[in-house]
């Protein structure tokens, strides 16, 4: 997937006014409407500009798209980073794609899939439900935990320029929860109209990337090293897990890629996870003499070729 520079479409500086932006946009799409513009590509850059303009022209869109910084260009291979819109707080306006919208790969991965609820002012006087994602250790799912959370809402300044106000929020994490899960923060929202209540604020749960473990619903992965001659023979060896240290039964003759499942050790819940050690193979380093010598000697000592089939591995 390749990045596109939104402002580079629209022919506009980052530091650019709600109003220089819509200016811009008006004279690309009559310039490239189809109907109107004799060039061949009219009709995908008429797309392209208007996809710009649906991000640019939105608050909340613009400032969680310009929470990826200015170091990406236009073309470039490019993945969202995990976590990437942590922190921003939106307003409860369907935020992402148009149902039958014809957007780009680009643009769907970092709105398509956003939950929000839809707000119809018009019919209610309380505040604005108010969604934001934060990112949360591993470990605190496990023991539950309290934390304070900064939040970043857009807002716009007189001027027309793109501003974030900042506000913590001393927020508990239950023991249990979940990557997707919503917590909601009764009138934490939008204020209300006139008397009315405020709305509600919805945080979306994830965890921050962790360097051990793998999520997947409730269950955890974990690639635990071995020796060779652990797996060989079997052992008994000290594993990590988000809840303390567990002692690991490998049963002889294991192999790489192997998982042994550790029933009720994933995130806790009524049905608690499960979590699954993938055993791989390390190998000593060979930085002497003697070293080299020994791995000759099981050389001699074995008459084993990885690469030929042999009972239980296909060729």
């Amino acid at each position: 997937m390749k990045f596109q520079d939104y402002y580079e479409t629209l022919g506009v500086p980052r530091g650019a006014t709600q109003d220089e932006i819509k200016h811009a946009y008006r004279k690309l799409a009559r310039k490239f409407h189809p109907d109107v513009s004799k060039d061949a590509d009219a009709e995908a850059r008429f797309k392209e500009v208007g996809e710009a303009y649906a991000v640019l022209k939105d608050p909340e869109k613009r400032a969680a798209y310009d929470q990826m910084g200015s170091q990406w260009k236009t073309g470039q291979d490019f993945q969202p980073p995990p976590g990437w819109d942590a922190g921003f707080e939106f307003s409860g306006a369907d935020f992402g794609a148009a149902p039958g919208a014809d957007h780009s790969d680009f643009f769907e991965a970092l709105f398509g899939r956003r939950a929000s609820a839809r707000h119809e002012a018009h019919a209610h006087a309380r505040g604005q439900d108010h969604h934001a994602k934060v990112l949360i250790d591993l470990a605190d799912a496990y023991h539950g935990a309290r934390r304070a959370i900064s939040l970043r809402m857009p807002q716009l300044d007189a001027q027309g320029h793109l501003t974030l106000q900042e506000r913590t929020l001393d927020v508990n994490i239950p023991k249990g929860v979940r990557a997707g899960q919503h917590l909601r923060l009764a009138g934490q929202g939008g204020p209300g109209h006139g008397s009315a209540a405020a709305g509600d604020l919805y945080l979306e749960i994830d965890f921050n990337p962790d360097s051990l473990f793998r999520v997947d619903g409730r269950d955890i992965y974990l690639d635990l090293p071995l020796a060779p001659w652990e797996a060989a023979l079997g052992a008994v060896v000290t594993a990590p897990t988000p809840a303390g240290e567990v002692q690991v039964t490998v049963p002889p003759g294991s192999s790489g890629g192997r998982k042994l499942r550790l029933k009720g050790r994933g995130i806790p819940g009524a049905q608690a996870g499960d979590l699954y050690v993938v055993l791989s193979i390390s190998l000593p380093p060979a930085d002497n003499e003697a070293d080299r010598d020994a791995y000759r000697a099981m050389a001699k000592a074995f008459d084993f070729n990885p690469r030929a089939p042999h009972e239980g591995v296909n060729p």
